[in-house]
């Protein structure tokens, strides 16, 4: 009643090889060529110049290869959340057994969901000018501390506590562990920034140790833009942005772009290089230190020598006093002699004045003799000319009463009245009548 199986339909076992190039076979026949549009992550360019990435959407996910010779046609460098349209080949890559898709050509089909999301809020904090270059702090050139905030256990701690140490072991770090990836990243970052703000703001770090901070590394390693979304959470941008000391943001590799970078002080490429911007080389300040002792050294033995002459100079000097009274007793005789010479030069000078004196008293003497002699003659002539004798002489009388005084107007004279008329030969005595009526 029932029939015996038959040995034919048995299932073919395949070699794991062979079934990968069958497979491979039917999606060639199957599905390619094929064009795909999807949200790209985990990009990443191999030194060979090939690309490896993933294209994604909300129900899926495909890893991606594009060869050189592909990559080398681009027009613009893709990113992680960049939404693309890609035209290729869809295979089986044998030695992992992975489904792969060979990218031919690549080109933009508009922004993903999680960049078009940065973009929205980049633009919104910027316009609130919290990215605003005139609220960026300059790094201190020799930080007494420097606070360190990543997950323990990534990679990036080690690069920065490495270069650290090569670059400043003498520069104490304070570390403040936080999640750097995951839906608790951001509060945990801004919890870890809020401990080191309050050390920075007292100046004190935890417990017995009393080093202070000045520069704060907000530091994470390289991964798509999923892992890296915890630094492009508000909150967090904010929290930067209150600092009370300068912030570098370090997170992921030099083409990766957070907003706690925009709000940071300043963006590393990558955590070591935020290491170095803040960590001066030890042996750059030795050698500084090195130089100004140089220079100081120098300076204090010029001073030295200086001092020195001047020293051997005043001891010579001290030595040798009969050298001094000898230049002394020189410069004496010198202002002698010069004393001499002056009286000297100074008594002919006299004696020439006293000579030309002689010479010239005779001659101004009759001069002066002769302008008195006329004046006096001029005088003379001008009191003859005054004399009342001469008036009298014409014919004139100078009329006196008795007492002698002049009478010069007929309202003095009453008849009766005895005159004397002074003539220019003689005296007449008159004697006032009245007037005769006509």
């Amino acid at each position: 009643m029932f029939e015996r199986p038959n040995p034919a339909a048995a299932p073919r076992v395949w070699e794991v090889g062979a079934l990968c190039r069958a497979i491979a076979d039917a999606l060639q026949a199957r599905f390619n060529p094929v064009a795909v549009r999807g949200e790209i992550t985990g990009f990443s360019r191999a030194s060979s110049g090939h690309c490896y990435f993933s294209i994604k959407d909300a129900n899926g996910q495909l890893r991606c290869a594009m060869f050189r010779r592909a990559a080398d046609l681009l027009d613009f460098s893709p990113r992680d959340g960049e939404l693309v349209e890609l035209r290729g080949r869809i295979g089986v890559y044998e030695a992992r057994g992975d489904l792969q898709f060979i990218v031919e050509s690549m080109q933009r089909a508009g922004q993903g969901a999680l960049f078009e999301q940065f973009l929205r809020l980049k633009a919104r904090l910027e316009a609130e000018g919290l990215f605003d270059a005139a609220r960026k702090r300059p790094l201190p050139l020799q930080p007494r501390g420097i606070g360190v905030v990543t997950s323990l256990g990534a990679a990036a701690l080690h690069d920065v506590a490495t270069a650290l140490r090569r670059r400043v072991p003498h520069i104490p770090v304070v570390l403040a562990p936080a999640q750097v990836q995951g839906a608790g990243a951001p509060q945990s970052l801004i919890a870890a920034l809020s401990k080191l703000y309050l050390l920075a703001q007292s100046g004190q770090a935890p417990e017995a140790d009393s080093t202070p901070i000045d520069v704060i590394l907000l530091v994470r390693g390289g991964g798509s833009i999923e892992d890296l979304w915890a630094f492009n959470d508000e909150r967090l941008a904010r929290v930067i942005a209150q600092s009370p000391v300068p912030v570098v943001s370090g997170v992921g590799h030099e083409t990766d772009f957070t907003i706690a970078d925009f709000s940071a002080d300043l963006r590393a490429p990558t955590p070591t290089a935020a290491a170095e911007l803040v960590a001066q080389p030890r042996a750059v300040w030795l050698g500084a230190l090195d130089l100004l002792a140089g220079r100081l050294a120098d300076g204090a033995q010029r001073q030295l020598d200086a001092r020195h002459q001047r020293l051997d100079q005043a001891a010579a000097r001290l030595g040798r006093p009969s050298g001094l009274v000898a230049r002394q007793q020189m410069q004496l005789a010198r202002l002698a002699q010069r004393m001499r010479h002056g009286a000297l030069l100074k008594m002919q000078r006299l004696a020439h004045t006293q000579q030309a004196l002689e010479a010239d008293l005779p001659l101004k003497l009759q001069r002066a003799l002769r302008l008195q002699a006329d004046r006096l003659d001029r005088a003379a002539l001008r009191l003859q000319l005054l004399d009342p004798r001469l008036v009298l002489q014409r014919g004139y009388a100078l009329l006196t009463d008795t007492a002698g005084q002049a009478v010069t107007s007929a309202r003095q004279a009453r008849p009766g009245d005895a005159l004397r008329a002074t003539l220019a030969d003689g005296d007449l005595d008159l004697t006032v009548t009245p007037p005769r009526l006509l």
